[in-house]
């Protein structure tokens, strides 16, 4: 059986709670969209999760509620899902980039070397909790209140993780989540904000709904009936359906069971590849939530190690290659290769073992022994 680096996991519960809300009378925006969004609110620890059609979406509607616009930096980091920087693109406001540390994730040295570089200006900071790796907040929070940002976590990869008492999506102005098949609930595709100001909540959930409210304090005219809304901001339809919340909903019940499941796995592919020499394993830290379990191998094995588990049915992947150095970004922002030299070393090392709940024991050492046979050298 061919194993990739991730996959969902849909249980029969899951399909008999989408299979209730198709049987149901709503398919949008009803009772099961709101009994999902309390469910992360309620997990994560905080007052509002608004639920989005894509995590891209959510990042996009993070950026809109933060108040990016032409003329604004956000900084964010090179090592990223391009979404993180398009949807800082998408509001007309500019994405600056800052190399990253040895956990994978931001710098905040660089990143507050990036903001000068910028006259100081910045709109929004948003460092990514890469693989899963729970960064160290304070230092961005240090730099947010510097520089008067609004600090929005990128935790697309890092939910069910947590930074000690706190499960991530507590700490930042806003947190990002992305329930894509391979992260660690899914709705199939869906994405969510969550937060603890009112006013960002206010302001993603019109800008999700098409910049329209409902809310009779909030109208500009006055209502001549029951029927009236308004529509005050350029907004989108980035909602998320009755359908995909039902399948979220029956997917939070495990979302405890999956994290540690991931850990499981990752403690086994630290203790059965700790003494393979010419293999990297990756950092490790308390309330990493393991989305991915990245190795890196030397520069001149890189593609000769991937095309070998390729050929024994192990699917791995490369999360990423460097935002600025693909293509649109050389070509609108004048970036090349040498700007980012952590990023760029990583990209030319790094590959992401299979690491999935479903996943079996003899999964993992199947995958630790084939790396084991790899002509070293």
């Amino acid at each position: 059986m061919t194993l990739s680096y991730g996959r969902q996991w849909i249980n029969e519960d899951d399909i008999a709670e989408v299979v209730k809300v198709l049987r149901g009378d709503w398919l949008t925006m009803g009772p099961t969209v709101d009994a999902f969004e309390e469910s992360l609110a309620e997990y994560a620890g905080v007052k509002h999760a608004v639920t989005f059609s894509s995590g891209t979406a959510a990042l996009h509607g993070a950026m809109y509620a933060a108040g990016l616009g032409s003329g604004d930096f956000a900084a964010t980091t090179a090592l990223t899902f391009v979404a993180t920087s398009n949807s800082v693109i998408y509001t007309g406001a500019t994405p600056i980039f800052a190399d990253i540390d040895d956990t994978f994730c931001m710098n905040p040295a660089e990143a507050e070397r990036t903001i000068e570089s910028h006259g100081g200006h910045v709109k929004a900071i948003i460092p990514v909790s890469f693989a899963g790796y729970p960064f160290e907040i304070e230092p961005f929070r240090k730099l947010a209140d510097k520089y008067s940002a609004v600090l929005i976590e990128d935790a697309s990869h890092a939910f069910g993780g947590d930074r000690g008492n706190h499960k991530i999506g507590f700490d930042a102005d806003m947190t990002t989540l992305s329930f894509h098949p391979v992260k660690h609930i899914t709705t199939a595709e869906g994405g969510a904000v969550l937060t603890n100001n009112d006013n960002y909540a206010r302001r993603l959930r019109m800008f999700r709904n098409h910049g329209t409210t409902r809310n009779e304090s909030e109208f500009v005219d006055e209502a001549p009936g029951p029927w009236h809304s308004e529509m005050q901001e350029l907004g989108y339809n980035y909602r998320l359906s009755e359908v995909h919340c039902a399948l979220g909903l029956s997917q939070m019940k495990r979302l405890d069971e999956f994290v540690a499941r991931r850990r499981e796995i990752a403690e086994m592919y630290f203790s059965q590849l700790a003494g393979v020499e010419g293999l990297t394993l990756p950092p490790e830290k308390s309330g990493h939530a393991w989305h991915l379990f990245i190795a890196r191998v030397k520069d001149e094995l890189h593609g000769e190690f991937f095309a070998y588990l390729r050929d024994n049915d192990i699917r791995l992947q490369v999360h990423y290659r460097p935002v600025p150095l693909q293509p649109y970004y050389r070509k609108k922002y004048g970036y090349k290769a040498g700007d980012f030299p952590q990023a760029e070393k990583y990209y030319r090392q790094a590959v992401s073992l299979p690491i999935y709940p479903l996943m079996t024991d003899d999964d993992v050492l199947r995958v630790c022994g084939v790396i084991k046979n790899f002509a070293w050298r």
